[in-house]
């Protein structure tokens, strides 16, 4: 007599594979998720190291972005020429040296009048500067390259203007700042880290007014920062849901253009409705590197008003249990 499996034997079999692989796959996509993480971190530790070693070499962190100097504190988007944000200056640091040399700091990032100026160092992608677990981009095209979107003329006060496009938005109330009706301005690289602006000011209303380490031609040093250096977060992560940030610096003509370079520490990771705050690709919180170049992962349930003490370089705040 010939024996084999009955019907229900292979039902049974079926059944127990389909559940070792239900019960499999949320392990495999953790650990993917782990790795992508740490590689996160090692990619910020680089940067963290970047900016100590520019730090020895100008005798202070470089600026926010380079704008016009003036007494006063205008918010004219011609005061930010020629922008050239903070990551441009630490390219010879993560062995970029020819993108940096391809660059005229005295010229503006983009300009409408001459395409072709600067536009290969706009559109280089620099790995580094990318985290493996963000999303693409509203207008991102692959390859870490995106189309930048215009400025509506709402961008100076977008927090209260945007107020009801951002409750329609989506589940987090969000204002999308790349995307919109009014088109792409031009392509540019992005990142995935922007410099901590500190909190209490907006960026766009009052550009030179942070209270952190990078803001418009910010000229910190180690011995401005009274809170501790490990007590104060220089760089943070930003997510693209909302739209993408831009590393050379910036781009004038754009969307929330000095957001791109610089980030709020009024809400914590993942928690703001902004694009100007710091957010992740990551489930639970988002990697810092503060300014003893020690990275961290801070976890979205963080105290508000532990993460915007971080955020700030000489506010006085006591944060010694906050890890």
């Amino acid at each position: 007599m010939r024996r084999g499996f009955t019907l229900v034997e292979l039902l049974v079999v079926i059944a127990i594979i389909a559940t070792l692989i239900g019960l499999l796959l949320p392990a495999v996509q953790s650990a993917r998720e782990s790795a992508r993480r740490t590689a996160c971190s090692n990619n910020i530790r680089q940067i963290g190291l970047a900016l100590l070693h520019a730090h020895d070499h100008l005798g202070r962190f470089p600026a926010g972005w380079a704008g016009t100097s003036r007494p006063h504190v205008p918010t004219e988007p011609d005061d930010e020429l020629p922008g050239w944000g903070w990551s441009a200056h630490l390219l010879p640091q993560i062995e970029q040296q020819s993108l940096h040399d391809a660059i005229d700091f005295r010229r503006p990032v983009f300009d409408p009048a001459d395409l072709a100026l600067h536009a290969s160092v706009r559109n280089h992608a620099v790995a580094t500067f990318l985290c493996p677990s963000d999303a693409q981009g509203p207008t991102e095209s692959g390859g870490g390259v995106f189309g930048i979107g215009r400025d509506d003329g709402l961008e100076e006060h977008a927090h209260d203007e945007h107020e009801e496009e951002e409750e329609a938005a989506d589940e987090h109330g969000s204002h999308p700042v790349d995307g919109g009706e009014l088109g792409t301005l031009c392509e540019v690289a992005k990142t995935n880290y922007v410099g901590s602006f500190g909190s209490g000011s907006e960026i766009d209303d009052e550009p030179a007014a942070g209270n952190g380490v990078f803001f418009r031609n910010s000229r910190i040093s180690m011995k401005h920062i009274m809170d501790g250096l490990s007590k104060t977060i220089l760089i943070g992560e930003r997510g693209s849901r909302m739209g993408c940030s831009a590393w050379p610096g910036v781009i004038v003509g754009a969307e929330a253009l000095r957001a791109r370079v610089v980030g709020a520490g009024d809400h914590p990771p993942n928690k703001g409705a902004h694009f100007d705050d710091f957010s992740s690709g990551h489930p639970t919180g988002a990697n810092f590197v503060f300014g003893d170049a020690a990275v961290q992962f801070i976890g979205d349930d963080i105290d508000p008003e532990v993460f915007r003490a971080l955020g700030t370089r000489a506010g006085g705040e006591v944060t010694a249990s906050w890890r």
